[in-house]
């Protein structure tokens, strides 16, 4: 008698996992067993990187834009604090554009924050 092979569902969801595992190397993109483990991690490294992504970029963008401050003679904290006093919205994203791309634009911005920290 043949043996059972469970037919067309687990053969859908071992396929779905290879699908993924798809680029790996070695047997993790062909042997369902280490493929389900390469899979698992990689999902879970994904779930949290997505995170971690945010905390690297507003760290890069408030290093830049502390340089940019520094170089117009104000350190960061007072740059923000001077924005928040003029009710400036500009984001962070957006200020370390800024710093960066128009150098002249950001010290009009620091400018603002100067006089609102007078």
């Amino acid at each position: 008698m043949p043996r059972v092979t469970r037919g067309f569902k687990a053969r859908r969801r071992r396929n779905r996992v290879l699908k993924l595992a798809k680029g790996y190397r070695g047997g993790r993109h062909k042997l369902y067993r280490t493929a389900t483990e390469a899979v698992d991690r990689a999902l879970v490294y994904a779930y949290r990187d997505r995170r971690t992504k945010k905390r690297d970029f507003r760290r890069l963008w408030i290093t830049r834009i502390n340089a940019g401050a520094r170089m117009n003679d104000i350190s960061y904290s007072r740059f923000i604090g001077g924005l928040k006093k003029a009710g400036v919205e500009l984001d962070r994203k957006v200020l370390a554009n800024m710093a960066i791309l128009d150098p002249n634009a950001f010290s009009e911005v620091v400018k603002i924050a100067a006089e609102a920290n007078a």
